[in-house]
């Protein structure tokens, strides 16, 4: 109970929402002549590993005197690590070079910092929220473009050097307002490695060797310098500093354009065909049927009748797992929520990358919130399927997918905890998630579970006979396996340019930034429908083939993009990622299938509340007696 308490005292620290959504903090801070500006730095990365670590943490790098600065939940969980240094930048003030500590390393961790830098781990270092870039220019030499962070070292003829020395260049334009005070608008870092028998620092800048990292000595000693330069540049605004990070995917509109014409080629097609079943041949066959006079019985029925016309007594019997299902769908919509909130929100712009973390924290606090949908769709469902047992089909859904997710994330962070990476999550967060689930997303679910439950039942629009009808033999293509491969696929085309911009801004490229989220949004609308239409197609194929089982159909109908999305991942391991090492490749399967996982769950929900209601449209205008 007294961790519970400290828990929930640390959340509002943790979640940093009002970090993410500070829009006061977006205002342009300036630095006036002499002002010091605190250097950050947050951790080393790299995309062959997938395992960060503190930069303060490394025992090779000078000690910051300096604490931890804190940090929201979706800093923590993406492993930032942000602590002061002892790096003095003053506004203006040029430093060609001045010595910050001189640190004697023993052979172990000279080994460490071998095997880093053999991993081409990169340094992120932060200056007014700003990550130090190194500078590129493109292919056509038309612009320069910034790649977040820089190079730990080099590694050359099995040799690793180490970069002890670094230039920062700090661009600035003077205040509109107040010339007197200056923006940052650019901080570029370019590293160096100097060996250190160059004891006088000038002379270490301008010439002298690279500093080669040797293990089998039992002690080294590594001398850390820097220079600093500022230049005035006026054609970089304070309001876009930050398209340096994006020029190099300008090139990327043209494809995701390409990518939404063909998504939108998809769609039409999938249109008509569900335009042709519902206006002619749905319409043809509800008009023929109600024109004769029939009972329940299928001995009442004309000999013509056939397909999903037979199934008005079965159809909308409750399928087996009836909890199970209800407590999925509640899940489903809770996720559907979350992730079509916090779309909107990056779609608008109010997710900057310079708010670190405001993406995972956003996308916690609406996961958490959207609780109460969860509970309601799911009770509402449940007592249509004819249950009463509502606090304990509240309490499955609250349980089920949160706390599987939960648990399986526990489990992952004991290898991450055992290599001691930043990515590893800290155990008074895990406390504070736990909190989360059970102290505000159970009670939450509880409250929209007895809102839905007190509502009236969904009534089925055709009485359920006694006794189930008989199912037939169905052909091979109609086999619950061909479905959702064929439909997965489908659904899988829509997104799969799109998925490959992700994989790499999350896997491959650390030093970029995704930022395509209008595109995103837009793609994850017409998946959407898509899936709607692809449930419908297949749930009436289904339903003429006289088979009444749809409910469990349509769901992994729905969901078998999440399976296509896996194999896709795991293609893209072997194919395109140069991970190294157990614990890297465990990191990369576990995240991807809690990821395909969560997305199957919400495509699968869409696609079974599109079944839904077209078969409630379609036996809501047959007329039985």
């Amino acid at each position: 109970m007294k961790c519970a308490l400290l828990a929930l005292r640390a959340l509002p620290a943790l979640l940093g929402l009002a970090n993410a959504f500070d829009f006061t903090s977006w205002s342009s801070q300036s630095f006036a002549d002499g002002e010091r500006i605190p250097l950050m730095v947050n951790k080393v990365a790299s995309d062959t590993t997938q395992l960060p670590y503190a930069y303060d943490g490394l025992p090779f790098v000078c000690p910051s005197t300096n604490e931890r600065v804190g940090l929201n939940l979706g800093e923590i969980l993406r492993g930032d690590r942000i602590a002061g240094s002892d790096y003095v930048i003053e506004m203006g003030s040029d430093v060609e070079c001045a010595t910050l500590c001189t640190r004697k390393v023993k052979s172990g961790d000279v080994e460490r910092a071998v095997s880093l830098i053999r991993n081409s781990y990169v340094v992120e270092w932060l200056l007014d929220d700003l990550p130090g870039a190194t500078s590129y220019v493109s292919v056509d030499k038309t612009h320069k473009y910034y790649a977040s962070g820089f190079k730990l070292g080099s590694y050359e003829n099995d040799v690793a050097y180490l970069n002890n020395h670094v230039t920062m260049i700090v661009r600035y334009r003077p205040l509109e307002q107040d010339p007197s005070r200056k923006q940052i608008v650019a901080f570029e870092v370019y590293p160096k490695s100097i060996a250190q028998e160059y004891a006088e620092c000038r002379r270490k800048v301008k010439d002298g060797r690279k500093l080669a990292l040797d293990p089998t000595k039992e002690e080294m000693e590594i001398s850390y310098s820097y220079s600093v330069y500022f230049k005035e540049d006026l054609e970089i605004t304070y309001a876009n500093r930050w398209d340096l990070y994006f020029l190099n995917n300008n090139d990327s509109d043209k494809i995701h354009w390409l990518a939404i014409i063909n998504s939108l080629v998809i769609i039409s097609l999938l249109t008509v065909v569900v335009a042709i079943i519902m206006v002619r041949t749905l319409s043809r066959d509800i008009q023929s049927y109600n024109q004769d006079s029939h009972g329940e019985d299928d001995k009442d029925l004309p000999e013509d009748i056939s397909g999903w016309k037979l199934l008005h007594g079965d159809v909308f019997r409750p399928p087996v797992h009836k909890g199970v299902l209800a407590s999925l769908i509640g899940a489903g919509v809770q996720m559907f929520v979350m992730g079509l909130a916090v779309l909107g929100f990056a779609t608008l712009g109010f997710l900057s990358p310079s708010h670190r973390g405001g993406f995972l924290s956003l996308a916690l606090f609406l996961f958490v919130f959207a609780g109460v949908f969860s509970g309601y769709f799911s009770s509402r469902l449940y007592k249509s399927f004819k249950g009463v047992k509502w606090l304990k089909n509240a309490l499955r859904t609250s349980m089920l997918v949160p706390g599987a997710l939960l648990g399986f994330v526990f489990v992952i962070n004991f290898f991450s905890w055992g290599k001691s990476s930043s990515s590893a999550i800290p155990f008074g967060t895990l406390v504070a998630l736990i909190s989360m689930w059970l102290l505000i997303l159970v009670p939450l679910v509880i409250v929209g579970a007895w809102i839905g439950f007190r509502r009236p039942a969904i009534e089925s629009p055709t009485r359920i006979k006694a006794i189930p009808r008989q199912i037939p033999m169905r052909p091979w293509y109609m086999s619950l396996e061909f479905s959702v491969a064929f439909g997965g696929l489908i659904e899988f085309a829509v997104i799969l340019i799109e998925l490959l911009f992700i994989l790499k801004s999350v896997w491959q490229d650390k030093t970029g930034y995704y930022y395509m989220y209008s595109f995103l949004g837009l793609t994850y609308v017409i998946e959407m429908v898509t899936v709607v239409e692809i449930s419908i197609v297949t749930t009436y194929v289904q339903l003429c083939a006289e088979d009444y089982n749809w409910w469990w159909r349509s769901f992994f109908v729905g969901s078998g993009a999440g399976v296509w999305i896996f194999l896709y991942s795991v293609w893209y391991y072997f194919a395109r990622l140069t991970v190294s090492g157990f614990v890297s490749g465990l990191l990369f399967f576990s995240y991807s299938l809690i990821a395909c996982a969560v997305y199957g769950l919400c495509t699968g929900t869409v696609a079974f509340l599109g079944s839904y209601w077209f078969v409630s449209r379609i036996y809501t205008a047959v007329k039985t007696d």
